[in-house]
């Protein structure tokens, strides 16, 4: 038998806390913006939505520093019982989920 190995390569471990590198601007509601808060191009963003709320969202592929995704809801309680869940990979490779409630 020959030993299999993965072609990515292994990732290293982190040693402290990943800060969620992302902060929603809520000042126009129920149109959002979720800006990127770090220094670096996070990529592969996407938002989707889990309630029962539905979403409009112009999710480019990359976001670069300073840059934002625009998302708006449409539903009769969005703070009752809808979530937004952005997923992204930063320059490490490693998957990301947060859930922002309303």
């Amino acid at each position: 038998m020959r030993n299999l190995r993965s072609p990515r390569p292994a990732l290293r471990l982190r040693r402290f806390a990943y800060r969620v590198p992302w902060r929603v601007d809520r000042s126009t509601a129920p149109h959002y913006r979720i800006v990127n808060t770090s220094r670096e191009v996070l990529n592969g963003v996407s938002i989707s939505v889990a309630g029962s709320s539905r979403l409009q969202v112009s999710a480019p592929a990359s976001v670069r520093p300073g840059e934002a995704v625009r998302a708006s809801l449409s539903g009769r309680d969005p703070a009752r019982d809808t979530l937004l869940v952005v997923r992204w990979f930063p320059p490490d490779g490693r998957e990301y989920l947060w859930q922002i409630a309303f």
